[in-house]
């Protein structure tokens, strides 16, 4: 029983991150794939590529999520509440970010077009 709640929390949390992905004009799928998901959020919040590799420091890599989760929040319109509520419950808020009416407003980093290194 166990395994079939941890199956169905998967599955929401996949369907949260795959419905952020195409609302920022990225392909769904990107989201099931390890490192590759998190490349290309890096690319919908305007941060360069690199910055996965400072996600490998040990605690660095809590204050980086803690500054994408904003950029994501901010990416779509949202607050600074917002982005800590997608650092701290990150499933919960993923799938209010999906499912939600909220619109990609464009990177909130870099103050330009996401990079096409990705």
């Amino acid at each position: 029983m166990l395994w079939f709640i941890y199956l169905v929390i998967y599955v929401l949390v996949v369907a949260g991150w795959w419905m952020i992905f195409q609302k920022a004009g990225e392909a769904g799928w990107k989201a099931i794939i390890p490192i590759w998901n998190i490349l290309v959020l890096l690319r919908v919040v305007g941060r360069e590529w690199w910055w996965i590799i400072l996600m490998l420091i040990p605690l660095v890599n809590i204050v980086i999520w803690v500054i994408v989760s904003l950029d994501l929040a901010k990416s779509f319109g949202r607050g600074t509440g917002f982005g800590i509520g997608l650092f701290i419950l990150s499933p919960i808020f993923a799938l209010i970010l999906g499912f939600g009416a909220d619109t990609y407003k464009g990177p909130a980093a870099g103050g330009g077009a996401p990079s096409a290194a990705v």
